[in-house]
């Protein structure tokens, strides 16, 4: 068959990695709270939302330099796996598989649900069963649209762009407009920095990774490098438009909560937009959760989509099970890959809560980062004669990586527990490794229950449609 024909789709998902709509997500509706909570003012939150779009700046600089030295989709996991090696990559793979992806699908769901049935609970939190319900439900459909169809897939993520930049749109335009009418008290200087305990570095690292959940998506452009055109042009370009323009709505948003919202309010809020809604829009105050809704559906469609891809990626090199590199004949979608993503995420739906989810996350994710960025610091010594098309200032991965030294320490002693787990299921794979990629010489009988398990699954997903992507041969 024509190689078109059996390989993924995802010339559309380039276009939507370009744009800022891909980090503008469901964080913002979530992160305000957390930020605030360990922050301690709303004035050192606000500190705190600027300082993260520019740690975004340095990294995704960092990024750039890599995505054009190494020109392979994958990202983080194939710069990784070129310049450390194969234990090293499949750690960062097998992190990401388990944890981040997952837990990402689960806080953008939870949030989702959370919306949904919010204005049923005015003056309560919405039942756990039902959060879970819901949640799960959501991510059943989207998973059977992204194995039905990639272009239904893109569609939606299209579509419910629109409804979160409304959202965004609708909520700062109705701050600004409180602010010109004189509503800004929580923002005096006098009282913005009036903090509810002492501040101490391990908390403001916390609100640091709050912070970060929001961001995350700004090196997505960099898992399909082979599909950018013009590389060297378009990452600086992707990077010098979106990041800062991010951080101005971000920040606008906030100023925005706050602008209504005493620290108190927002806090004692379990949907911050909806509070807001309810406090401004009067009769219109449904528009916001529906907003909401639909944004964080479309964010749990992209990273069901993303996720997938890597799952696909790993599988392509070895160093996940063949059969996750399987596609389906006539749909063209990893339909393996998704049913896996799917599985891992309504697990960690089921034993996790929101912000303590959040801070299990951004650990991991600013452990990868680092390690990423590290890795550019050893190739140029490893390889320094090699063509960099561009090349950033040393001082800018060395910059990056202090940053990352302190914030993972101080988040790492003030939640021992739950950065403590993410490293130690990171750990988990090193046996995972040795085992599955590195002894390569197993009994016969591993290969046969492998293979026939493999055959079972394509069976049953339907007979004859799945093929092996064409890379494998």
């Amino acid at each position: 068959l024509p190689q078109e024909t059996t390989t993924l789709d995802t010339n559309v998902s380039v276009c939507l990695s370009c744009s800022p709509g891909n980090i503008i997500g469901s964080g913002i509706f979530i992160s305000p709270k957390g930020v605030l909570e360990h922050a301690g003012s709303v004035g050192l939150s606000l500190i705190v939302w600027v300082c993260g779009g520019g740690i975004c700046a340095l990294g995704s600089m960092c990024y750039a330099e890599l995505g054009v030295t190494i020109p392979k989709s994958g990202g983080d996991y194939s710069y990784v796996t070129e310049i450390f090696g194969g234990l090293v990559g499949f750690l960062l793979l097998w992190s990401a598989v388990l944890i981040m992806y997952p837990t990402t699908l689960a806080v953008i769901a939870l949030t989702f649900s959370n919306y949904v049935l919010q204005p049923a609970f005015q003056n309560c939190v919405p039942p756990y069963l039902a959060t879970r319900l819901l949640s799960t439900i959501c991510i059943l459909f989207l998973t059977w649209v992204n194995c039905s169809s990639v272009r239904w897939a893109t569609r939606i993520q299209d579509v419910f762009t629109v409804a979160k930049l409304l959202a965004l749109g609708l909520i700062i335009a109705v701050g600004l407009v409180q602010i010109c009418r004189g509503h800004y008290d929580a923002l005096r200087p006098s009282q913005a920095f009036e903090f509810t305990r002492d501040p101490s570095v391990g908390q403001i690292a916390l609100a640091f990774l709050q912070a970060s959940f929001a961001f995350s998506g700004w090196n997505f452009l960099n898992y399909v490098t082979e599909e950018v055109v013009e590389p060297r042009k378009n990452l600086p370009r992707a990077i010098y438009i979106s990041i800062p323009l991010v951080t101005l709505v971000y920040t606008l948003t906030n100023i925005a909560y706050f602008s209504s919202m005493t620290p108190e309010e927002l806090l004692a809020s379990n949907a911050v937009a909806v509070t807001f809604g309810e406090k401004l829009l009067g009769v219109f105050s449904w528009v916001m959760p529906i907003s909401v809704a639909l944004s964080t559906f479309g964010g749990i469609n992209g990273y069901l989509f993303t996720s997938s891809r890597l799952c696909f990626s790993g599988a392509r090199e070895g160093h996940l099970p063949y059969l996750l590199a399987m596609i389906h004949l006539k749909n063209c979608t990893p339909i393996p890959a998704l049913l896996v993503c799917c599985g891992a995420t309504i697990v960690i739906l089921c034993i996790g809560e929101t912000h303590n989810l959040i801070n299990y996350v951004s650990f991991i994710n600013f452990l990868s980062y680092g390690v990423t960025i590290a890795g550019l610091l050893y190739y140029r010594w490893k390889r320094p004669n090699l063509l960099r098309p561009i090349k950033v200032s040393v001082l800018v991965p060395i910059s990056y990586l202090v940053f990352w030294a302190v914030l993972l320490g101080f988040s790492l002693y003030s939640e021992p527990v739950v950065c403590g787990m993410g490293i130690v299921i990171m750990l988990t794979g090193v046996p995972v490794y040795f085992v599955g990629v590195h002894w390569k010489n197993k009994p016969r009988c591993v290969y046969r229950v492998v293979e026939q398990l493999t055959v079972s699954v394509s069976t049953l997903i339907r007979q004859n449609d799945m093929l092996p992507s064409p890379y494998q041969h």
